[in-house]
Protein backbone atom coordinates (compact mmCIF):
# COMPACT_ATOMS: atom_id res chain seq x y z
CA UNK A 1 0.00 0.00 0.00
CA UNK A 2 1.70 3.17 -1.23
CA UNK A 3 0.08 5.26 1.50
CA UNK A 4 2.48 3.66 3.99
CA UNK A 5 5.42 5.40 2.30
CA UNK A 6 4.06 8.95 2.27
CA UNK A 7 5.77 10.01 5.51
CA UNK A 8 9.13 8.77 4.23
CA UNK A 9 8.67 10.49 0.87
CA UNK A 10 7.66 13.72 2.61
CA UNK A 11 10.87 13.61 4.67
CA UNK A 12 12.80 13.16 1.40
CA UNK A 13 11.27 16.33 -0.05
CA UNK A 14 8.21 15.18 -2.01
CA UNK A 15 5.42 17.77 -1.73
CA UNK A 16 2.80 16.62 -4.25
CA UNK A 17 0.76 13.44 -3.79
CA UNK A 18 -2.16 11.70 -5.49
CA UNK A 19 -3.97 9.47 -3.02
CA UNK A 20 -7.05 7.31 -2.69
CA UNK A 21 -7.34 7.81 1.08
CA UNK A 22 -7.62 10.97 3.19
CA UNK A 23 -4.68 11.55 5.56
CA UNK A 24 -4.13 13.65 8.65
CA UNK A 25 -3.06 16.63 6.54
CA UNK A 26 -1.82 18.63 9.52
CA UNK A 27 1.21 16.30 9.54
CA UNK A 28 2.18 17.64 6.10
CA UNK A 29 1.63 21.42 6.32
CA UNK A 30 3.21 22.46 3.02
CA UNK A 31 2.21 19.48 0.84
CA UNK A 32 -0.46 19.38 -1.85
CA UNK A 33 -2.81 16.39 -2.03
CA UNK A 34 -5.25 15.19 -4.69
CA UNK A 35 -7.64 12.57 -3.33
CA UNK A 36 -9.31 10.39 -5.96
CA UNK A 37 -11.03 6.99 -6.05
CA UNK A 38 -8.68 5.85 -8.84
CA UNK A 39 -5.05 7.00 -8.77
CA UNK A 40 -4.12 4.93 -11.85
CA UNK A 41 -6.75 6.73 -13.91
CA UNK A 42 -5.31 10.07 -12.80
CA UNK A 43 -1.83 8.87 -13.84
CA UNK A 44 -3.15 7.84 -17.25
CA UNK A 45 -5.06 11.09 -17.83
CA UNK A 46 -2.06 13.16 -16.77
CA UNK A 47 0.20 11.19 -19.14
CA UNK A 48 -2.28 11.72 -21.98
CA UNK A 49 -2.35 15.46 -21.22
CA UNK A 50 1.46 15.57 -21.07
CA UNK A 51 1.79 13.75 -24.42
CA UNK A 52 -0.60 16.24 -26.08
CA UNK A 53 1.80 19.08 -25.25
CA UNK A 54 4.42 17.70 -27.68
CA UNK A 55 4.39 17.34 -31.46
CA UNK A 56 7.06 14.64 -31.44
CA UNK A 57 6.43 11.37 -33.33
CA UNK A 58 5.70 8.37 -31.13
CA UNK A 59 6.27 4.79 -32.29
CA UNK A 60 4.18 2.11 -30.54
CA UNK A 61 5.47 -1.46 -30.45
CA UNK A 62 3.48 -4.54 -29.51
CA UNK A 63 3.44 -8.25 -30.39
CA UNK A 64 3.67 -11.68 -28.82
CA UNK A 65 7.48 -12.01 -28.84
CA UNK A 66 10.43 -9.69 -29.30
CA UNK A 67 8.80 -6.43 -28.17
CA UNK A 68 11.54 -5.40 -25.78
CA UNK A 69 14.44 -6.48 -28.00
CA UNK A 70 12.89 -4.63 -30.97
CA UNK A 71 12.33 -1.56 -28.81
CA UNK A 72 15.92 -1.59 -27.60
CA UNK A 73 17.33 -2.01 -31.12
CA UNK A 74 15.08 0.67 -32.61
CA UNK A 75 16.00 2.99 -29.76
CA UNK A 76 19.71 2.36 -30.31
CA UNK A 77 19.45 3.12 -34.03
CA UNK A 78 17.30 6.25 -33.70
CA UNK A 79 19.53 7.56 -30.89
CA UNK A 80 22.32 7.84 -33.46
CA UNK A 81 20.52 10.89 -34.86
CA UNK A 82 17.78 11.93 -32.43
CA UNK A 83 17.20 12.53 -28.73
CA UNK A 84 15.10 9.43 -28.14
CA UNK A 85 13.03 8.48 -25.11
CA UNK A 86 11.91 4.84 -24.91
CA UNK A 87 10.17 2.51 -22.50
CA UNK A 88 12.51 1.57 -19.68
CA UNK A 89 12.92 -2.19 -19.38
CA UNK A 90 9.51 -3.73 -20.06
CA UNK A 91 7.32 -1.14 -18.28
CA UNK A 92 4.72 -1.69 -20.96
CA UNK A 93 1.36 -1.95 -19.18
CA UNK A 94 -1.38 0.46 -18.02
CA UNK A 95 1.06 1.96 -15.50
CA UNK A 96 4.33 1.62 -17.43
CA UNK A 97 3.08 3.34 -20.59
CA UNK A 98 1.99 6.50 -18.70
CA UNK A 99 5.35 6.55 -16.88
CA UNK A 100 7.15 6.32 -20.23
CA UNK A 101 5.14 9.23 -21.62
CA UNK A 102 5.79 11.33 -18.52
CA UNK A 103 9.54 10.74 -18.92
CA UNK A 104 9.49 12.54 -22.29
CA UNK A 105 10.70 16.10 -22.00
CA UNK A 106 10.80 19.07 -24.34
CA UNK A 107 14.16 17.84 -25.66
CA UNK A 108 12.74 14.47 -26.77
CA UNK A 109 12.63 14.22 -30.57
CA UNK A 110 11.22 10.69 -30.98
CA UNK A 111 9.34 8.56 -28.45
CA UNK A 112 9.22 4.75 -28.45
CA UNK A 113 6.46 3.14 -26.40
CA UNK A 114 6.32 -0.61 -25.83
CA UNK A 115 2.78 -1.89 -25.26
CA UNK A 116 2.02 -5.20 -23.60
CA UNK A 117 -1.35 -6.83 -23.07
CA UNK A 118 -2.87 -10.05 -21.76
CA UNK A 119 -6.56 -9.21 -22.31
CA UNK A 120 -8.61 -7.74 -25.20
CA UNK A 121 -8.99 -3.97 -25.16
CA UNK A 122 -5.68 -3.19 -23.44
CA UNK A 123 -3.78 -2.14 -26.58
CA UNK A 124 -6.69 0.09 -27.62
CA UNK A 125 -6.65 1.73 -24.19
CA UNK A 126 -2.88 2.27 -24.27
CA UNK A 127 -3.16 3.80 -27.75
CA UNK A 128 -5.77 6.26 -26.51
CA UNK A 129 -3.33 7.36 -23.81
CA UNK A 130 -0.18 7.51 -25.97
CA UNK A 131 -1.69 8.63 -29.29
CA UNK A 132 1.04 6.98 -31.41
CA UNK A 133 1.88 8.19 -34.92
CA UNK A 134 3.51 4.93 -36.01
CA UNK A 135 3.10 1.30 -35.00
CA UNK A 136 4.92 -1.98 -35.32
CA UNK A 137 3.62 -5.45 -34.38
CA UNK A 138 6.52 -7.87 -33.97
CA UNK A 139 4.44 -11.03 -34.54
CA UNK A 140 1.34 -12.96 -33.53
CA UNK A 141 2.07 -15.95 -31.33
CA UNK A 142 0.71 -18.23 -28.63
CA UNK A 143 1.20 -15.82 -25.73
CA UNK A 144 -1.21 -15.08 -22.85
CA UNK A 145 -3.74 -17.59 -24.19
CA UNK A 146 -5.36 -17.65 -20.76
CA UNK A 147 -6.43 -14.02 -21.23
CA UNK A 148 -6.97 -13.97 -25.01
CA UNK A 149 -8.65 -17.38 -25.29
CA UNK A 150 -6.98 -18.45 -28.55
CA UNK A 151 -4.41 -17.44 -31.16
CA UNK A 152 -7.26 -15.73 -33.03
CA UNK A 153 -7.89 -13.75 -29.85
CA UNK A 154 -4.21 -12.75 -29.76
CA UNK A 155 -4.39 -11.48 -33.35
CA UNK A 156 -7.61 -9.56 -32.70
CA UNK A 157 -6.13 -7.91 -29.60
CA UNK A 158 -2.73 -7.01 -31.07
CA UNK A 159 -4.29 -5.53 -34.21
CA UNK A 160 -6.08 -3.00 -32.02
CA UNK A 161 -2.90 -1.01 -32.76
CA UNK A 162 -3.51 -1.28 -36.52
CA UNK A 163 -7.13 -0.20 -36.13
CA UNK A 164 -6.19 2.83 -34.03
CA UNK A 165 -3.58 3.96 -36.56
CA UNK A 166 -5.94 3.44 -39.48
CA UNK A 167 -8.69 5.44 -37.75
CA UNK A 168 -6.28 8.35 -37.20
CA UNK A 169 -4.68 8.09 -40.66
CA UNK A 170 -1.27 7.19 -39.23
CA UNK A 171 1.32 4.67 -40.45
CA UNK A 172 2.47 1.16 -39.62
CA UNK A 173 5.79 -0.62 -40.17
CA UNK A 174 5.15 -4.12 -41.51
CA UNK A 175 7.45 -7.13 -41.72
CA UNK A 176 6.58 -8.36 -45.22
CA UNK A 177 8.16 -11.75 -44.46
CA UNK A 178 5.16 -12.33 -42.15
CA UNK A 179 2.10 -13.09 -44.27
CA UNK A 180 -0.31 -12.44 -41.40
CA UNK A 181 1.11 -8.95 -40.85
CA UNK A 182 0.69 -8.18 -44.54
CA UNK A 183 -2.89 -9.42 -44.51
CA UNK A 184 -3.91 -7.59 -41.34
CA UNK A 185 -2.32 -4.30 -42.42
CA UNK A 186 -4.12 -4.02 -45.75
CA UNK A 187 -5.76 -0.66 -46.42
CA UNK A 188 -3.54 1.05 -43.83
CA UNK A 189 -0.74 3.47 -44.65
CA UNK A 190 2.23 1.16 -44.31
CA UNK A 191 5.99 1.03 -44.69
CA UNK A 192 7.20 -2.48 -45.50
CA UNK A 193 10.50 -4.24 -44.98
CA UNK A 194 11.55 -7.73 -45.91
CA UNK A 195 13.84 -9.97 -47.91
CA UNK A 196 12.82 -8.69 -51.34
CA UNK A 197 10.89 -6.03 -53.25
CA UNK A 198 9.83 -3.97 -50.22
CA UNK A 199 10.33 -0.37 -49.18
CA UNK A 200 13.42 -1.57 -47.30
CA UNK A 201 15.11 -4.78 -48.42
CA UNK A 202 17.11 -6.64 -45.76
CA UNK A 203 18.44 -10.18 -46.10
CA UNK A 204 19.68 -12.75 -43.62
CA UNK A 205 23.35 -13.53 -44.21
CA UNK A 206 23.99 -15.97 -41.33
CA UNK A 207 22.24 -17.22 -38.19
CA UNK A 208 24.33 -20.20 -37.12
CA UNK A 209 25.52 -18.21 -34.11
CA UNK A 210 25.18 -14.42 -33.87
CA UNK A 211 22.82 -13.10 -36.56
CA UNK A 212 24.36 -11.30 -39.54
CA UNK A 213 22.25 -9.35 -42.04
CA UNK A 214 22.84 -7.49 -45.29
CA UNK A 215 21.39 -4.06 -46.06
CA UNK A 216 22.27 -1.88 -49.05
CA UNK A 217 25.46 -3.86 -49.74
CA UNK A 218 26.78 -3.61 -46.19
CA UNK A 219 27.04 -6.47 -43.73
CA UNK A 220 25.80 -5.92 -40.20
CA UNK A 221 27.08 -8.37 -37.56
CA UNK A 222 24.87 -8.35 -34.48
CA UNK A 223 25.48 -9.76 -31.00
CA UNK A 224 22.05 -11.40 -31.03
CA UNK A 225 21.67 -15.16 -31.28
CA UNK A 226 18.85 -16.92 -33.11
CA UNK A 227 17.21 -16.54 -36.50
CA UNK A 228 14.10 -15.22 -34.73
CA UNK A 229 16.10 -12.04 -34.04
CA UNK A 230 16.36 -11.36 -37.78
CA UNK A 231 12.93 -9.69 -37.71
CA UNK A 232 13.89 -7.55 -34.70
CA UNK A 233 17.08 -6.37 -36.40
CA UNK A 234 15.27 -5.78 -39.71
CA UNK A 235 12.65 -3.60 -38.01
CA UNK A 236 15.36 -1.46 -36.44
CA UNK A 237 17.11 -1.04 -39.80
CA UNK A 238 13.89 -0.13 -41.63
CA UNK A 239 12.67 2.31 -39.01
CA UNK A 240 16.11 3.91 -38.78
CA UNK A 241 16.28 4.26 -42.56
CA UNK A 242 12.74 5.72 -42.67
CA UNK A 243 13.82 8.40 -40.21
CA UNK A 244 16.92 9.04 -42.32
CA UNK A 245 19.58 7.65 -40.01
CA UNK A 246 22.64 7.05 -42.27
CA UNK A 247 23.25 3.36 -42.95
CA UNK A 248 26.75 3.54 -41.45
CA UNK A 249 25.23 4.73 -38.17
CA UNK A 250 22.53 2.04 -38.35
CA UNK A 251 25.30 -0.55 -38.68
CA UNK A 252 27.23 1.00 -35.79
CA UNK A 253 24.20 1.01 -33.47
CA UNK A 254 23.19 -2.59 -34.13
CA UNK A 255 26.72 -3.94 -33.88
CA UNK A 256 27.22 -2.11 -30.57
CA UNK A 257 23.98 -3.43 -29.04
CA UNK A 258 24.52 -6.22 -26.51
CA UNK A 259 21.50 -8.10 -25.15
CA UNK A 260 20.97 -8.10 -21.39
CA UNK A 261 18.38 -9.19 -18.84
CA UNK A 262 18.35 -12.88 -19.81
CA UNK A 263 17.34 -12.19 -23.43
CA UNK A 264 19.31 -14.04 -26.13
CA UNK A 265 22.54 -13.70 -24.16
CA UNK A 266 25.51 -15.79 -25.25
CA UNK A 267 27.70 -16.49 -22.24
CA UNK A 268 30.82 -18.49 -21.42
CA UNK A 269 31.12 -20.29 -18.12
CA UNK A 270 34.02 -22.63 -17.63
CA UNK A 271 34.13 -24.98 -20.59
CA UNK A 272 30.46 -24.38 -21.41
CA UNK A 273 28.81 -21.93 -23.83
CA UNK A 274 25.37 -20.85 -22.69
CA UNK A 275 22.48 -19.34 -24.64
CA UNK A 276 20.46 -17.67 -21.89
CA UNK A 277 16.97 -16.81 -23.11
CA UNK A 278 15.09 -17.18 -19.85
CA UNK A 279 13.36 -13.82 -19.58
CA UNK A 280 10.09 -15.25 -20.84
CA UNK A 281 8.56 -18.01 -22.94
CA UNK A 282 5.40 -19.06 -24.73
CA UNK A 283 4.81 -21.90 -27.22
CA UNK A 284 5.76 -19.76 -30.22
CA UNK A 285 9.00 -18.38 -28.79
CA UNK A 286 9.92 -21.76 -27.26
CA UNK A 287 9.56 -23.55 -30.59
CA UNK A 288 11.53 -20.81 -32.37
CA UNK A 289 14.32 -21.16 -29.80
CA UNK A 290 14.38 -24.95 -30.26
CA UNK A 291 14.46 -24.68 -34.07
CA UNK A 292 17.35 -22.26 -33.82
CA UNK A 293 19.24 -24.36 -31.26
CA UNK A 294 18.79 -27.40 -33.48
CA UNK A 295 20.51 -25.59 -36.37
CA UNK A 296 23.23 -23.97 -34.24
CA UNK A 297 26.79 -25.25 -34.18
CA UNK A 298 27.78 -27.52 -31.31
CA UNK A 299 28.33 -31.25 -30.95
CA UNK A 300 27.29 -31.64 -27.30
CA UNK A 301 24.04 -29.82 -26.60
CA UNK A 302 22.04 -29.63 -23.38
CA UNK A 303 18.64 -27.98 -22.96
CA UNK A 304 17.04 -26.67 -19.77
CA UNK A 305 13.42 -25.84 -20.53
CA UNK A 306 11.00 -24.52 -17.91
CA UNK A 307 7.22 -24.25 -17.79
CA UNK A 308 5.37 -21.74 -19.95
CA UNK A 309 2.76 -19.76 -18.02
CA UNK A 310 -0.57 -18.05 -18.79
CA UNK A 311 -1.71 -20.70 -21.25
CA UNK A 312 -5.00 -21.52 -19.52
CA UNK A 313 -6.76 -24.59 -20.83
CA UNK A 314 -4.10 -24.98 -23.56
CA UNK A 315 -1.28 -25.57 -21.07
CA UNK A 316 -1.36 -29.36 -21.23
CA UNK A 317 -1.54 -29.49 -25.04
CA UNK A 318 1.19 -26.90 -25.61
CA UNK A 319 3.68 -28.44 -23.16
CA UNK A 320 3.10 -31.86 -24.70
CA UNK A 321 3.65 -30.36 -28.15
CA UNK A 322 7.09 -29.11 -27.08
CA UNK A 323 7.95 -32.53 -25.66
CA UNK A 324 6.83 -34.17 -28.91
CA UNK A 325 9.15 -31.85 -30.84
CA UNK A 326 12.05 -32.81 -28.56
CA UNK A 327 11.24 -36.51 -29.02
CA UNK A 328 11.14 -36.20 -32.81
CA UNK A 329 14.28 -34.05 -33.06
CA UNK A 330 17.28 -35.42 -31.22
CA UNK A 331 18.81 -32.04 -30.39
CA UNK A 332 20.54 -33.14 -27.20
CA UNK A 333 19.92 -34.01 -23.58
CA UNK A 334 16.85 -32.07 -22.44
CA UNK A 335 15.84 -31.29 -18.87
CA UNK A 336 12.19 -30.20 -18.79
CA UNK A 337 11.38 -28.48 -15.53
CA UNK A 338 8.15 -27.56 -13.76
CA UNK A 339 4.71 -28.93 -12.92
CA UNK A 340 3.35 -28.61 -16.46
CA UNK A 341 6.29 -30.32 -18.14
CA UNK A 342 6.29 -32.99 -15.42
CA UNK A 343 2.77 -34.05 -16.51
CA UNK A 344 3.83 -34.68 -20.11
CA UNK A 345 4.49 -38.09 -21.63
CA UNK A 346 7.64 -39.24 -23.39
CA UNK A 347 9.65 -42.42 -23.89
CA UNK A 348 12.78 -40.62 -25.07
CA UNK A 349 15.85 -41.43 -22.93
CA UNK A 350 17.24 -37.96 -23.73
CA UNK A 351 14.36 -36.15 -21.98
CA UNK A 352 14.55 -35.89 -18.19
CA UNK A 353 11.43 -34.63 -16.41
CA UNK A 354 12.04 -32.65 -13.23
CA UNK A 355 9.19 -31.21 -11.16
CA UNK A 356 11.11 -28.88 -8.84
CA UNK A 357 14.30 -26.86 -8.82
CA UNK A 358 15.76 -28.70 -5.82
CA UNK A 359 15.82 -31.94 -7.82
CA UNK A 360 17.60 -30.14 -10.63
CA UNK A 361 20.16 -28.79 -8.16
CA UNK A 362 21.01 -32.32 -7.03
CA UNK A 363 21.25 -33.56 -10.62
CA UNK A 364 23.66 -30.81 -11.63
CA UNK A 365 25.74 -31.20 -8.49
CA UNK A 366 26.23 -34.87 -9.27
CA UNK A 367 26.63 -34.42 -13.04
CA UNK A 368 27.87 -30.92 -13.90
CA UNK A 369 27.92 -30.25 -17.66
CA UNK A 370 31.29 -29.86 -19.37
CA UNK A 371 32.30 -28.75 -22.86
CA UNK A 372 28.63 -28.25 -23.73
CA UNK A 373 26.46 -25.81 -25.64
CA UNK A 374 23.53 -25.07 -23.32
CA UNK A 375 20.11 -23.50 -23.94
CA UNK A 376 18.12 -22.10 -21.00
CA UNK A 377 14.53 -21.10 -21.84
CA UNK A 378 11.43 -20.64 -19.64
CA UNK A 379 8.74 -18.25 -18.50
CA UNK A 380 9.84 -15.48 -16.14
CA UNK A 381 8.22 -17.08 -13.11
CA UNK A 382 10.55 -20.09 -13.38
CA UNK A 383 13.66 -17.87 -12.95
CA UNK A 384 15.81 -20.48 -14.68
CA UNK A 385 18.78 -18.13 -14.82
CA UNK A 386 19.49 -19.62 -11.36
CA UNK A 387 20.99 -22.52 -13.28
CA UNK A 388 24.02 -20.32 -14.03
CA UNK A 389 25.05 -20.70 -10.39
CA UNK A 390 25.00 -24.48 -10.71
CA UNK A 391 27.11 -25.03 -13.82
Amino acid sequence: DGHHFIATLYEQGVRHFVLSETLALENYPDAAFIVTPNVVQVLQEYAHYHRAKFELPIIAITGSNGKTTSKELIGAVLSEKYKTTATHGNLNNHIGVPLTLLSMGSDTEIGIVEMGANHPGEIEMLCEIAQPDYGYITNFGKAHLEGFGSVEGVVEAKTELYRFLKKHNKEVFVNANDEKQLTKSKRINRITFGSQKQDYNISLADSKQEVKVSYQNIGIQSNLVGQYNFANISAAIAIGAYFKVPKEQIKQAIEAYTPTNNRSQLLKKGSNTILLDAYNANPTSMLAALENFKQAKGSKKILFLGDMFELGKEAETEHQSIVNFLSENNIGKAFIIGKNFFKTHTSSPNIIKIEGFETLQKELKNNPPKDSFILIKASRGMALEKILNLI
